[in-house]
Order: C-alpha cells, then sequence, then structure tokens
C-alpha cells in the first residue's frame, strides 16, 4: 500500500509542477515545445524503468513477491514472482503498448477540439484535466481486472479473444468524422445542464446570478474524458495480456497517459499523414491478443525472452508502419504539397 500511495503523490506533484509552474499562463503550445516536453516525459519514464527493476529485484515495499498470473506454466500453473529484469521488460512493453494506442486517440481529441471550436491556447489545459481524470478511471479498471484474472485465470482467453476482435474492427471501422455535438453524452449533459454559446478563456464553468452555467470547453472536457473511457477499454486488456501486476500496469499506464499531451501537439498537425499507422495499431492489437491466448505455446517456444521478442515485435510493427506512411502518401497529400509549392 505504501509503494502505491507514494507513487500516485509523485504523480500528482509532477502534475502540479506541470500545470502550477511550467504552464500557469495559458498559452499556444507549439510542436517545439511539445517535442521537449515529450522528450522529459520519455525520460522520466525511462528512468522509473531504474526503480522498477530494483524494487522488483531486490523486494523493495513488497513489490515482486506476489504471482503474475500472465507468466504461469506447465511447471508453475500459477505463475510466477517476478524478478528486475522481467519486471522492467513488461514495464516498458506495457508503456510502449499504451502509448502506441494512444496515438489513434489522438486523432479524436483533434476532431473533438475542431468540432468544439476549442481555441488553441486552451488546449492543453483540457488535456491536462482529462489526464487527472483518466488516472482516475484507469485506476478502477485496472483494480477489477487485476482482481478477476486473480480469481479467474481463464478470464485472460477472454481478453485475448476481444483484443482479436478489436483489431478487426479497428481495421474495418468507417474514418469519417462524425458531429460529436450529437453525442448521446453531449445531449444528455446538455439536458441537465445549461451551455453558454460562447467560450469564457479557460473557464470550465462560469456563475450567471444563482445559475451554474458550463462553457463549450466543459463540454470538449466531457467527450475527452468519455473518449477516453472508450480507448481504455481497448488498452487495458491489451496491457494485461503482458502482465497482471498492477503496479506494473498503472505505472506504465501513468506515463504513457503523462506524455500523450504533449506528444498530441508534436502530430496533431501531421496525425493525417501517418495513413498506415492505424493499420499498424491493428497489428499490435492483434499481435498481443495472440499472446495471450497463445502463452504456454510461446512460453515453451522462446523460453524466459519471450515477452522481449513481443516488446520488439510490437516497436517494429509501429516503426514500419510510420516509415511506410512517410514513404508512401496518398494522392490528396501529394496534390496538396505540389499545390502549396
Amino acid at each position: 500500500m505504501l509503494v502505491w500511495i507514494a507513487f500516485v503523490a509523485f504523480i500528482l506533484l509532477l502534475l502540479a509542477i506541470d500545470l502550477g509552474l511550467f504552464h500557469r499562463n495559458a498559452h499556444v503550445v507549439s510542436a517545439r515545445e511539445g517535442f521537449a516536453w515529450s522528450i522529459v516525459w520519455a525520460a522520466l519514464a525511462l528512468t522509473f524503468a531504474l526503480f522498477i527493476f530494483n524494487a522488483y529485484e531486490h523486494k523493495w515495499l513488497g513489490l515482486g513477491r506476489h504471482i503474475d498470473p500472465v507468466e504461469h506454466s506447465a511447471a508453475a500453473p500459477a505463475g510466477v514472482a517476478l524478478d528486475g529484469r522481467s519486471a522492467v521488460i513488461k514495464y516498458l512493453a506495457g508503456y510502449v503498448v499504451e502509448l502506441s494506442l494512444s496515438v489513434d486517440n489522438m486523432f479524436v481529441m483533434a476532431m473533438l477540439f475542431k468540432s468544439f471550436a476549442v481555441p488553441a491556447v486552451y488546449q492543453h489545459r483540457v488535456l491536462y484535466w482529462g489526464i487527472l481524470g483518466a488516472l482516475g478511471m484507469r485506476a478502477a479498471m485496472i483494480g477489477i481486472g487485476a482482481t478477476l484474472i486473480a480469481k479467474f485465470a481463464w478470464i485472460l482467453y477472454v481478453f485475448g479473444a476481444f483484443l482479436i476482435f478489436t483489431a478487426v474492427k479497428m481495421l474495418l471501422m468507417d474514418t469519417e468524422e462524425h458531429k460529436p455535438q450529437h453525442n448521446l453524452i453531449v445531449r444528455l449533459t446538455r439536458r441537465f445542464f445549461p451551455v453558454t454559446r460562447k467560450h469564457y478563456r479557460e473557464h470550465f464553468v462560469i456563475r450567471r446570478g444563482r445559475r451554474v452555467l458550463l462553457t463549450p470547453l466543459a463540454l470538449a472536457l466531457v467527450m475527452v474524458e468519455t473518449t477516453d473511457l472508450m480507448f481504455a477499454v481497448d488498452s487495458i486488456p491489451a496491457i494485461f495480456a503482458i502482465t497482471a501486476d498492477p503496479f506494473l500496469v498503472f505505472a506504465s499506464n501513468a506515463f504513457a497517459i503523462l506524455g500523450l499531451r504533449s506528444l498530441y501537439f508534436v502530430l496533431a498537425s501531421a496525425l493525417r499523414m501517418f495513413r498506415y499507422l492505424k493499420v499498424s495499431l491493428a497489428i499490435v492489437l492483434a499481435m498481443v491478443g495472440a499472446k495471450m491466448l497463445a502463452h504456454d505455446w510461446l512460453g515453451e517456444q522462446l523460453g524466459d525472452a519471450a515477452n522481449l521478442y513481443v516488446l520488439g515485435a510490437i516497436v517494429t510493427t509501429l516503426a514500419a508502419g510510420a516509415l511506410l506512411s512517410l514513404l508512401v502518401r496518398a494522392p490528396d497529400d501529394r496534390d496538396g504539397a505540389r499545390s502549396r509549392a
């Protein structure tokens, strides 16, 4: 329990420093600033891997003393306790999976900000408060998932089948933009709370006499939280395919979400260029789902290096999708480039 309290306090401290010191005054976050902060958050995530290694290797604060059900085998049907090396590999694999799957979420965020006409100067604030809600929702989902896996080991196979189904759905689903204003959550929010027509700087709520009104910024925040919840339904089972250790799952999720905001400002203007990224994300989901279904067989074939191979395959698949997107440009992208020239 102590390690959880300390980690949550550490994350909240990082968020307080971020908003209270570096982003105290609202401003437009440029791609260069977003890239710099992305490096900072990635460096923090990698540095935390050093703590993960030592904590699980030397059993600090009770970490590494519990069985990870995902590591079950014929010799250890209930699973094994993680050492420092295996814990780091699982933490990094979970971090990469969560961060990569969040890229798909960026398409939705960009559409939401455009639909609700959120000024660029206030987009960071919406994402900041969205992260706080996302962390709370992820923590609850991780707790429920870990409890289910501990009591019903067969649910891992259900997660695996669900991920493969999600991968197929991702490849086939329509990517055309829809109107978030017509979303059920937005309509229910408007039904129970009066909403202003215009933005009032960075305020989510304003007061008119005795009446409390929401601003369009609040509606954008509601939709950011809703979409994150929907994406978490995919990403949480994906990480449980790698490890069922709740601390590793939450830590990898937390650092990936922290870096997501800055990464958004780097990729927001270039998301349309990565036309094959959705395909590579679907392949990653299918690959992780297959790993969950065939864990015992993979363990026999690859031994202790199975998770390392999975991590390498995930990184290679994502890199291939990004590289192919840059090399094979869509016709409309080439026409646009020629017209600008």
